[in-house]
Order: C-alpha cells, then structure tokens, then sequence
C-alpha cells in the first residue's frame, strides 16, 4: 500500500507541475521559428546540391522504368 501512496503522490507532484507551466512565451516562439527557418534552409540546400538532386533523379528515374 506504501508503494501505490508514493507513486500517487509522485503522479500528482508532475499532474500539479504541469499545469504550473503557461507555456511558451513570445521569446521562446521567435527562438523556434528562427532554427526552424534556419534548418529549412539547410535541408533545402542540402536536397538542392548537384550529388543529392542526382540521387533522387536516378532513384525516380529506376522506380519509372521499373518492369510490371
């Protein structure tokens, strides 16, 4: 019976931190959208580079001319 007290207690000391969080603040939305726009941009350069667009051509290119 201890033990079901003790993580009870423990599940109601994360429920009670939880909803003391508001969230994020203003701050905290720029920061995200800034790496999000700055790791667009390198997946885009990365998938736009001559060895990768190569790659997935012939990857499409195979899948087409696939025999049914």
């Amino acid at each position: 019976m201890a033990v079901k007290a003790a993580v009870g207690g423990w599940w109601r000391a994360r429920r009670e931190a939880a909803r003391r969080d508001a969230g994020m603040t203003t701050s905290e939305y720029a920061v995200g959208t800034i790496a999000a726009a700055g790791f667009a941009a390198v997946l885009y350069k990365i998938v736009t580079s001559g060895a990768v667009s190569g790659a997935l051509e012939s990857v499409i290119g195979k899948a087409l001319d696939a025999p049914f």
